[in-house]
C-alpha cells in the first residue's frame, strides 16, 4: 500500500495523509490532504480511491475508461511512477466511480498550497 487515507463519508469535507513516494513531486510522504466527498473529478484531479483488494490510496486521475466490467471509471497513475511499490491503473486497470471517494483540494500541512 502506497497511500493511505482515511475516510469521513457522512461529511463533506475529511483529511487524509499520504504515504509513500508516488505522488513526488506534488505531494510528499507525511502530507497532510484537505479532501471533498462531494466534488466530482475532472481529469488532472487528485484523487482517493479504493483498490479492488481495499487498499486505498491518493492517484492522479488521467482520463474517464471503461472498467472489464463495463461500468464507467477512471484511469488512475501515480506521479512517480518509478517509486518503489507503485500500484495504479496501469496494474489494476481502470477504479469504478463508486471507489474514488474524495478529490483532493489541497495540502494543509506542512507546505498549505490549493491543488487544481
Amino acid at each position: 500500500m502506497d497511500d493511505i487515507a482515511t475516510r469521513a463519508p457522512r461529511h463533506a469535507w475529511g483529511m487524509a495523509k499520504v504515504v509513500g513516494d508516488s505522488m513526488v513531486p506534488t505531494l510528499q510522504a507525511g502530507d497532510r490532504l484537505l479532501v471533498s466527498y462531494r466534488r466530482t473529478p475532472e481529469p488532472g484531479s487528485v484523487v482517493v480511491a479504493r483498490l479492488a483488494d481495499g487498499a486505498v490510496v491518493v492517484k492522479r486521475a488521467v482520463e474517464r475508461r471503461t472498467t472489464a466490467s463495463g461500468r464507467p471509471g477512471w484511469w488512475l497513475l501515480s506521479d512517480n511512477p518509478a517509486a518503489p511499490g507503485v500500484i495504479d491503473s496501469r496494474h489494476r486497470g481502470p477504479v469504478v466511480d463508486a471507489d474514488v471517494i474524495a478529490v483532493v483540494v489541497g495540502r494543509l500541512w506542512p507546505r498549505p498550497r490549493i491543488l487544481r
